[in-house]
């Protein structure tokens, strides 16, 4: 028997179950490590998640992915649970336009099989809510776009807003269509979004192979997924999963070793990753982890607004649909998913909602239903059996130009100290791929650190 084989496994302690958390956990784990994973809330999944309301299921929010998020979709695959979230068989996306001057108008943005960028033309041919000029303005930009690299930092300083009207994108071109995505995987409208972060979404999305853009959505309440069946894959993997178990500090030993405090005890480890909210991680960072600390709370966040309607009856026929000309963004029929029996449940996610996240609930009523009667006219005779609202105010950090520079990478100055989470640098917005990724890495640095082997598990897709 060698010493290797009388020395105890490392042990590390992930503080976070959010999916970078989750991710970390496992990856460490795979690959040998004892892993404890801290979690202050009754519940894996982060801002993720899902809680019962009467006889429903709620999501928090309606979250999305796209065929071209790899390390999402390794996730579902990782928890069994990509059966339960599919990817539609190809990008079509129903643009409701209830302001035109004709009448309400449907376009359609799908794709066919030819290749990029091909694979759009027919659809931006016929779409309706641009005129002929802003057609061909569009597949100008788009070639322009595909020339960017989204990793130069020059790109981080400008506003995606500018860019486009430098290229001949007018107001209604950007209404109708480059906001009509990057608001919602961006969380902010172009003026407000970093260049480099949209040319990475639309690049990645849009201009990179002709299936990347396809939908996927849970059909099943979020939690299922990113906590019941995260769970078990965290307990067949061997992680010792605590709940509402709040880390209160954090701090590295004479030895070398790290010692992480909650309520009434303290854990030792070789290496920690803290996977929390940037400004709860700036909190816990022990003096010098980081060059400058103060950089995280510079991240600015961002927040969603999601408003739920029950109907008695049934008043829409697709699974989801977006809006033109109404404050209306995204509406998905989540009926099934959240078990709702004799009527039809409908959410609305409402991203860049600064206006409107401390609203009233009573005040959003009186806006969001004449709204949905003007864009379904089957709700107009409908009864609202219910009606609320969910608000994530920090739901993502603000995509805003400058934001790249302050997006730490995974390892620290603080040996055996790892950063996860959305916010860090990924490369991405702030999305449930970002969010897997930054586990990647943080997982990655610390089996470097230990010398653990590690493959990871996008290389062959990378």
């Amino acid at each position: 028997m060698t010493e290797d084989t009388l020395r105890p496994a490392p042990h590390a302690v992930v503080v976070g179950a959010g999916l970078a958390g989750v991710t970390a956990a496992l990856e460490l784990a795979g690959a040998g490590v004892r892993v404890t994973l801290l979690e202050g809330r009754p519940r894996l999944g982060g801002l993720a998640f899902s809680f019962r309301r009467g006889g429903l299921t709620v999501d928090n929010g309606q979250h999305v992915y796209l065929r071209c998020c790899t390390a999402y979709r390794w996730f579902l695959d990782r928890v069994d649970g990509a059966a339960l979230a599919p990817v539609q068989n190809r990008l079509d996306v129903p643009v409701l336009d209830v302001a035109h001057p004709a009448g309400p108008r449907l376009g359609r943005l799908r794709r066919t099989a030819l290749p990029v960028p091909l694979h759009l033309a027919a659809s931006l041919a016929t779409y309706p809510h641009l005129s002929l000029a802003e057609r061909a303005s569009v597949g100008r930009a788009a070639l322009a776009l595909k020339g960017l690299d989204p990793a130069d930092p020059a790109l981080d300083e400008v506003d995606f807003g500018s860019w486009l009207a430098r290229h001949g994108q007018s107001p209604r071109t950007v209404e109708a269509l480059w906001d009509l995505v990057g608001v919602a995987t961006l969380n902010a409208t172009a003026p407000h979004a970093s260049l480099g972060l949209a040319a990475m979404v639309f690049r990645t999305g849009l201009l990179s192979e002709p299936g990347a853009a396809d939908i996927g959505w849970a059909r099943v309440p979020l939690g299922e997924l990113h906590d019941t069946l995260a769970r078990k894959a965290l307990d067949a993997a061997g992680v010792r999963t605590e709940l509402r178990t709040r880390v209160t500090r954090i701090s590295r030993t004479h030895e070398g070793r790290w010692e992480v405090d909650v309520p009434g005890e303290r854990i030792g480890a070789d290496a920690v990753v803290l996977a929390v909210p940037q400004r709860e991680t700036h909190d816990l960072l022990p003096e010098g982890a980081l060059e400058h600390p103060e950089r995280l709370l510079a991240i600015d966040t961002a927040p969603i607004l999601n408003v739920h309607v029950l109907y008695d009856r049934k008043v829409l026929r697709r699974p989801f649909f977006t809006a033109l000309g109404s404050p209306v963004q995204w509406v998905f029929d989540r009926t099934e998913a959240s078990g709702a029996t004799g009527g039809q449940y409908l959410a609305l996610s409402q991203s860049a909602a600064q206006d409107e996240i401390d609203t009233p609930v009573a005040d959003l009523r009186a806006r969001y239903l004449p709204e949905l009667e003007r864009l379904l006219p089957a709700a107009r005779g409908a009864v609202v059996r219910d009606f609320f609202v969910t608000r994530e105010r920090t739901a993502t950090f603000a995509p805003t130009p400058g934001v790249g520079r302050l997006r730490p990478a995974a390892p620290t100055r603080a040996p055996g100290l790892y950063l996860a989470g959305a916010w860090t640098a990924t490369g991405w917005p702030a999305t449930m791929e970002g969010a897997v990724r930054s586990g990647f890495s943080a997982a990655a640095a610390a089996l470097t650190a230990l010398g653990r082997p590690y493959v990871h598990p996008l290389q062959e897709a990378a």
